[in-house]
């Protein structure tokens, strides 16, 4: 994970964010899929960007992780990137406070109705080894064991 602020002068009240998204399956056994996701968030104006990369082990049984494996007819994401992007956006809002950028909204990549699609499938995020912060012209790095 990844947080850059972009333009350290700019404070504004209206601010878009742009998603450009991945996922790819990487390894398919029974009652469970490992799929790699990106997520790259920018924003309108350009005041801050955040990159997120990481592995999604989804288990449960096949029908479930099949419709998490799904595109939203709403949002036109699959819904396991609704489950990953709840644990991104808790990273995304620590580095924006740190980095005094405004956070993405919370419910992004979500759908207006209530319930979600393979509620019953557990979905792990993969432990990131480094977390990077930029602001200006500084740059802090830590490193997770």
């Amino acid at each position: 994970m990844a947080g850059v602020r972009l333009d350290v002068k700019a404070k504004t009240e209206t601010v878009n964010f742009d998603v450009k998204a991945k996922l790819e399956e990487r390894e398919r056994k029974s009652q469970m899929v490992v799929v790699g996701f990106s997520l790259f968030l920018t924003t309108k104006p350009s005041i801050v960007k955040f990159e997120i990369e990481g592995v999604a082990t989804l288990t449960g049984k096949d029908a479930e992780i099949n419709k998490m494996l799904e595109i939203d007819p709403e949002t036109k994401v699959p819904y396991v990137f609704q489950r990953v992007y709840q644990h991104a956006f808790m990273a995304m809002y620590l580095l924006s406070t740190i980095l005094d950028a405004p956070p993405p909204p919370y419910d992004l990549l979500f759908s207006k109705k209530q319930g979600m699609a393979g509620e019953e499938v557990n979905v792990e995020i993969g432990e990131t080894e480094a977390v990077g912060v930029e602001a200006g012209a500084e740059e802090v790095s830590v490193s997770e064991k």
